[in-house]
């Protein structure tokens, strides 16, 4: 399979054509007007982030809450936070799936920080159930889209609820550029996602396999009276300039997290997202976060030579079932899964919810 020389993004990913001298046609369009249209963007967003971070200050115990994974993102956002901005900061864990590695680091780093933090565990048998299910009927992206778009909602439910609870002003969380997808988030949950919609995928209301009280874990604005405080959900790293080498170098220098390979976003990904990867190599031919990281090869936040180096690297641990790849056979077995399991038999946008 070809790949691009500039961005290293795959031919066979939708959209992409590379012509003779081996280039993508996102590298050859991103012109420097469109680097310039994107930096006016980002410095509009910068703007009123820094008028929401000053205005949070003092309106309840917390500032702001922060959904706290481990991973390098979160924790250099909580050292930004506390030392730049001296807010007052609430973190807060979905405790499902996370890795040993990210538990060492939200360890350390609220130890280095001294943030107050709360952690949630949810119903191991629902999510465990779920898991399987959406392996078992992945929409036509695959299991990457299909598991992170109906997890991911369910944590981010789980600290709105919280902040609604708490009266917290604000929610921020460490998404890099390129996450979510820009159909859920540019920068900010809209008004009518956070106070007016119900987020409980559609496929699998239709599904008839989850009770009425576990569809409940999904978050449904309908459930709060019109005079609920709603928070402000907002991604810094949308606004603030990301460079994804530097973040890694700097929770190292700062030492809040032991060594840079608690700092690699391989290594402190959610397990799961290893039997996702597999399950995609195996029907797609390429790595489903290769464009989310040609994008950041491509605006130079994220090193060409690290991808290079690492794309291999992770996706024959991956197809072998070798070194970190073999959370692949973990989650199989963990789930109760065959490769057989591994199927995509929904249409596109199947478990999107109508915003």
């Amino acid at each position: 399979m070809k790949h691009c020389k500039r961005c290293l993004l795959p031919e066979s990913v939708e959209g992409a054509a590379i012509n003779t001298q081996g280039i993508c046609n996102y590298c050859t369009d991103y012109t420097s007007e469109k680097e310039e249209s994107y930096n006016l963007k980002r410095q509009s967003r910068e703007e009123d982030l820094e008028k929401a971070l000053k205005e949070c200050r003092g309106k309840s115990e917390f500032d702001c809450l922060v959904p706290f994974s481990g991973g390098k993102d979160s924790v250099y956002l909580l050292y930004k936070l506390k030392y730049e901005y001296n807010l007052k900061i609430l973190a807060y864990t979905t405790n499902a799936n996370i890795p040993n590695l990210a538990w060492k680091n939200i360890y350390s780093t609220l130890k280095k920080l001294d943030i107050e933090h709360i952690s949630y565990t949810p119903s191991y048998g629902f999510y465990t159930k779920l898991f399987n299910y959406l392996f078992k009927n992945q929409e036509e992206r695959g299991a990457v889209y299909t598991i992170s778009y109906v997890y991911a909602p369910l944590f981010e439910g789980d600290a709105i609820r919280l902040a609604i609870e708490k009266q917290i002003p604000l929610v921020l969380a460490g998404y890099s550029p390129g996450q979510p997808e820009p159909e859920r988030m540019l920068y900010e949950f809209s008004h009518k996602l956070l106070r007016q919609s119900d987020w409980t995928p559609p496929a699998l209301i239709k599904a008839d396999a989850f009770s009425e009280e576990e569809l409940k874990s999904f978050y449904n604005a309908k459930n709060y009276s019109a005079d609920t405080n709603f928070p402000r959900y907002l991604a810094p790293f949308h606004a603030w300039e990301y460079n994804q080498a530097e973040v890694m170098e700097s929770v190292v220098k700062h030492k809040l997290v032991a060594s840079s390979r608690h700092a690699n976003p391989i290594l402190t990904n959610y397990p799961i997202n290893w039997l996702c990867m597999y399950s995609d190599l195996k029907h797609f031919g390429y790595n489903p976060y290769q464009p989310e990281f040609s994008a950041l090869i491509r605006e130079g936040k994220a090193s060409l030579l690290y991808w290079q180096i690492m794309r291999p690297i992770v996706n024959t641990m991956i197809r072998k079932k070798i070194l970190l790849g073999r959370e692949v056979t973990h989650s199989l077995n963990w789930l109760n899964l065959k490769e057989q399991d591994l199927k995509i038999t929904l249409p596109k946008g199947a478990y999107d919810p109508k915003w």
